[in-house]
């Protein structure tokens, strides 16, 4: 009964946290409370839903290019440093620590260097559903600009993530399907016969009331604006 509680207070927090990056997102304003404003206020369930988010933790200062509150980047650090990937951590995990890490460095320089990328030959001759579900979970890597060994599999693989977003979309898997759309926005060579403005509209319409399909749902419409193909 005790874990079962404190897996329903890790969901909360996880979709309150989303929520509130996805005001920050819309309002363009990113002071709004994505983070506790201070380690003292970061109890552990806190810090396991930015965990959890990863590096979307983040993303209003991301994508609107405005410097985070120092107090909050306190408590994104503090969760970094309190979940690093163990030493038989999954591909995802590892990567989505480095994401965090990257996170965590851009909005403080003065943190330490970012580790290196971990390696991405998991990804190497995977099935297109199989790397479609993967995307998904790193969704937080699908920004602009960036150039790391992810992104590069997911730009040779387009056509197969289109695949996979029609997959989603009809398995009604409005998470998978709204951070596959977020993946492309960024990728070249969408088919045109997706329609995928249209597809992500509809994923909005379906399951925009999940705060996690709504966050990735807004980097996308904000990823579109940036001169994305969308």
């Amino acid at each position: 009964m005790e874990q079962s509680g404190t897996s329903t207070l890790l969901q909360g927090a996880v979709q309150d946290l989303a929520s509130s990056v996805v005001s920050a997102l819309r309002s363009g304003d990113h002071a709004h409370a994505v983070l506790p404003a201070g380690t003292e206020e970061a109890g552990d369930v806190t810090l396991a839903a930015v965990r959890v988010l990863g590096a979307d933790a983040m993303l209003p200062g991301t994508l609107l290019g405005t410097p985070p509150d120092p107090a909050r980047v306190a408590v994104f650090r503090k969760a970094v440093e309190a979940y690093p990937p163990r030493a038989d951590a999954a591909p995802t995990v590892r990567w989505s620590h480095w994401a965090m890490a990257r996170a965590l460095r851009q909005a403080d320089p003065s943190v330490p260097e970012r580790p290196e990328e971990p390696d991405a030959g998991w990804l190497d001759g995977a099935s297109w559903q199989f790397l479609t579900h993967q995307l998904a979970v790193l969704a937080p890597l699908a920004l602009p600009g960036e150039d790391d060994a992810v992104a590069r599999a997911a730009g040779r693989r387009t056509v197969d993530v289109a695949r996979g977003f029609v997959r989603a979309v009809r398995r009604r898997d409005w998470r998978q399907a709204a951070g596959v759309g977020r993946w492309l926005t960024l990728l070249p060579g969408v088919p045109e016969t997706l329609g995928l403005r249209a597809g992500l509209e509809f994923v909005e319409l379906m399951g925009g009331q999940d705060p996690q399909v709504a966050l990735q749902l807004e980097a996308a419409r904000l990823l579109a604006r940036t001169g994305a193909l969308v």
